[in-house]
């Protein structure tokens, strides 16, 4: 019994021994401080540094968690439904206009398909391309080249107009004998050229063209140049003391600080008057909008272009349009409907090819380096007509400035002198196709209203467009008449100019 206790008592005082032992370990501190205050100082540095650490983990993998389950419980509900209302990319409805690719898949087709045809006419007729042959044409008689001739003496109309503006500033001449004036100087400005082209037999039809081109913008230019001129003086009639713009323009115009204005009679002078003879524009202004200075880069990429174009030109002329129109040279009513139709398109790829490149090389090229180098400001020389819905909207803004002429001379005064819209109009095309038939009968000397009538076919052909044509039906019906129209005006110039000089040697 006292042994157990004894025992007991041991072992009690063991445990004891052990549990100080134990305490005094995690109690008692390497350098004599408590273990409770170590930790106690660990917990509170992990606080002070890494707490937000941990809360931002924490954070990102219950966010984490939670965009996986949203994520398969979209996939559900995409696997459950894919549709939802929509319209075909190529309807209307659709807003979709990006059709870059397809467009450059229909000029890789047009390429392609005139590349067949040129290589066919290589296989055919050899390679017909003859610079020297055009140069010749020009230096077959160097001294008697009436084309230039008639360019050179186009100076004295410039000079009568001029003459004839002074003495009516003056008062030197009256109203009524200086619209005389203007009216005998503009008439033979026009028959002149005319009467010596038909005439004189060394006139060739391509330099007959060049000229009555050159005399027909004359011709424009300084009827403009009248009016313009004509409403200066009523200005001053009634106390007008300075004109710094011109009368069809409503916005003032921004001029370069070392750019002085000029107001009337200031105006009429050789620089000025001259300046605007060679200034892209064919609408007189007594202040041009000017450009600050020349871009030479501009200007050597734009006579670039032109030297490029002209040889292209010449070039598919020779080669492609050339044999084409020899082999069209027969009568057509020795052809049935099917051989004519195949004529006709055979010459419309070539000629609207032709008609692309002569629009680009001087509409764009010729015309913005004649700008460039006179610093003309006004750039404006055709609008978007690739995108005519109408016939209208084409003509208005193919060429822009003989639509600004047309607008500002001829349909404004109709209308204001009471004439409709309908009949101004008219007007205006019938204007058009005069010119474009003097353009083309007077240098072939022949006479058959093929051009006068194809212009005046635009009137119901507009009308038809924009009456059951809208949008890309519209559009495609413009493509078609620009297309099949010129070829086929072209075709019955050389149905009638053969039969005019080959049938008689046929009949003898």
């Amino acid at each position: 019994m006292g042994d157990s206790n004894a025992v007991d008592a041991g072992w009690t005082r063991r445990r004891r021994a052990t549990l100080a032992a134990g305490r005094g370990v995690t109690v008692r501190a390497v350098n004599g401080s408590s273990a409770a205050e170590c930790h106690s100082s660990g917990t509170a540095g992990v606080s002070n540094s890494d707490t937000n650490a941990l809360k931002k983990t924490r954070d990102h993998s219950l966010e984490t968690s939670k965009s996986e389950k949203k994520k398969r419980r979209n996939d559900i509900s995409d696997r459950l439904s894919c549709h939802e209302s929509q319209e075909s990319l190529l309807s209307s409805a659709s807003g979709y206009s990006n059709y870059r690719g397809i467009l450059n898949w229909c000029v890789v087709m047009l390429v392609l398909s005139n590349a067949r045809l040129f290589l066919e006419n290589l296989l055919r007729y050899g390679v017909l391309v003859d610079p020297i042959q055009v140069v010749s044409l020009f230096l077959k008689d160097p001294y008697s080249w009436p084309a230039v001739c008639l360019v050179i003496v186009s100076n004295v109309f410039v000079v009568v107009a001029l003459y004839t503006e002074r003495q009516l500033s003056m008062s030197s001449f009256s109203e009524h004998v200086g619209f005389l004036v203007h009216c005998i100087n503009l008439s033979i400005l026009l028959t002149f050229p005319a009467a010596v082209v038909l005439f004189v037999p060394s006139m060739t039809p391509v330099g007959s063209a060049f000229a009555l081109g050159i005399y027909t913008i004359l011709f424009l230019k300084l009827y403009s140049y009248k009016d313009v001129n004509m409403w200066c003086r009523e200005l001053s009639t009634v106390k007008a003391k300075k004109l710094s713009r011109s009368l069809s323009c409503p916005n003032t115009q921004n001029f370069n600080r070392g750019d002085q204005t000029v107001s009337y009679p200031g105006n009429l002078s050789i620089k000025d008057i001259y300046y605007f003879v060679f200034a892209p524009t064919l609408c007189y202004e007594l202040n041009f909008p000017r450009s600050p200075s020349v871009r030479m880069s501009f200007l050597l990429r734009r006579l670039f272009e032109m030297l490029f174009f002209i040889q292209m030109l010449v070039g598919l002329t020779q080669q492609w349009m050339v044999p084409i129109i020899q082999s069209s040279m027969k009568p057509l009513e020795d052809m049935d409907l099917s051989r004519m139709t195949e004529r006709l398109l055979r010459l419309a790829v070539p000629n609207h090819l032709l008609w692309l490149m002569f629009f680009y090389s001087f509409f764009h090229s010729s015309m913005n380096f004649s700008a460039e180098l006179l610093r003309f400001g006004d750039r404006q020389f055709y609008n978007d007509w690739w995108n005519a819905e109408t016939v209208t909207y084409f003509w208005q803004n193919w060429n822009i400035p003989v639509h600004k002429w047309c607008l500002r001379h001829f349909y404004k005064p109709l209308l204001r002198r009471g004439f409709s819209k309908m009949i101004s109009q008219s007007a205006v095309f019938f204007l058009s196709a005069f010119f474009h038939e003097y353009l083309v009968s007077v240098p072939l000397r022949m006479f058959r209203l093929w051009a006068f009538t194809g212009m005046m076919a635009q009137l119901p052909l507009a009308w038809f467009v924009g009456r059951f044509l809208r949008g890309n039906y519209g559009n495609a019906a413009v493509w078609i008449s620009i297309i099949i129209g010129q070829p086929f005006a072209v075709l019955m110039y050389v149905h009638d100019y053969y039969v005019l000089h080959n049938r008689p040697e046929v009949e003898g």
